[in-house]
């Protein structure tokens, strides 16, 4: 857990290039008054239920994981999986375009897994 508040509305989950993508949504959210938690899920398996499950209790039942590949296999799939009997709502970020060339942050614009899709996702979250 890298960032956490007792505000929190919604658990962001990442890893690598990710992560940085979601410790910079962190930013531009809580400049808008708008606490998250944001979790380096580094490891899917063994993947730690326990903290992902008590940090998303904590964040309004609600987790949205940003994955630089597919999410078959992954780890957005790995959350909906081990949370799958429990009432956190979840949306996945995750490579889902044909592949194309193109600079690493065209290229994560264009899968809809750079910063600004979090903060969208994020504020839709609050929405439901």
């Amino acid at each position: 857990v890298v960032r956490q508040s007792a505000k929190d509305k919604v658990c962001v989950i990442g890893a690598g290039i990710t992560l940085h993508n979601a410790l910079a949504a962190y930013k531009l959210l809580e400049a808008e008054g708008i606490a998250i938690s944001v979790i380096d899920l580094y490891s899917i398996k063994p993947l730690d239920v326990d903290t992902v499950l008590s940090v998303a209790r904590a964040s309004g039942n609600n987790i949205v994981t940003v994955e630089d590949h597919y999410l078959e296999g992954g780890l957005g799939q790995g959350v909906v999986y081990a949370l799958r009997d429990t009432d956190i709502k979840i949306e996945c970020l995750a490579v889902t375009k044909m592949p194309k060339s193109g600079t690493p942050d065209s290229l994560m614009a264009y899968e809809e897994i750079d910063v600004a899709a979090i903060v969208r996702t994020v504020k839709r979250c609050l929405k439901f």
